[in-house]
């Protein structure tokens, strides 16, 4: 049996998100939990693509606000998959505020770990990654380092949590 392959552009989703007034905090501007919800749904349905099946999220490595985003704003969030382990894979979601004439400006990226499960909630092995661009290539390459440490702070997590139980 070969082993399944997959472009990065595979699984490549895109979401488009009028903020409106319940979406904001006392500021006017959105509330950073909304938005984080939604790039987790985003990174989750490109989890879903890639692995041809059910997903948790493991992780939220990173999430830097650049720019504030406003009520009446329009973002478009990009999502990808950027590397991926035997059963994880590292997604980058990016959000762009877009104004009149389709300009995006960059306000947001977060990098998130999903892990993809079987019918019994354990790990399964999910297709390889193919990138094909050089950017797609560096992106890989700098998520392999990413997993290296996120596997090294694991680890002094654990230890730390045996030397303190409670």
């Amino acid at each position: 049996m070969s082993e399944s392959i997959k472009p990065v552009s595979y699984s490549v989703s895109e979401q488009t998100q009028l903020i409106m007034a319940q979406h904001s905090n006392r500021s006017g501007r959105l509330f950073g939990g909304q938005l984080m919800a939604w790039i987790d749904i985003l990174a989750g349905v490109v989890a879903f693509r890639h692995s041809d099946g059910d997903c948790t999220t493991a992780s939220v490595d990173y999430l830097s606000f650049e720019k504030p985003i406003s009520v009446k704003d329009l973002i478009v969030m990009h999502g990808k998959v950027t590397y991926v382990g035997n059963s994880s894979m590292e997604i980058r979601v990016d959000t762009f505020i877009e104004s009149p004439g389709l300009v995006h400006e960059h306000a947001n990226r977060a990098y998130l770990t999903f892990v993809a499960i079987d019918d019994e909630g354990r790990p399964r092995r999910v297709p390889r990654l193919d990138p094909q661009t050089d950017e797609e290539k560096a992106e890989y390459a700098a998520g392999l380092e990413r997993a290296r440490l996120r596997r090294e702070r694991r680890k002094k997590k654990d230890s730390a949590e045996m030397a303190y139980p409670y």
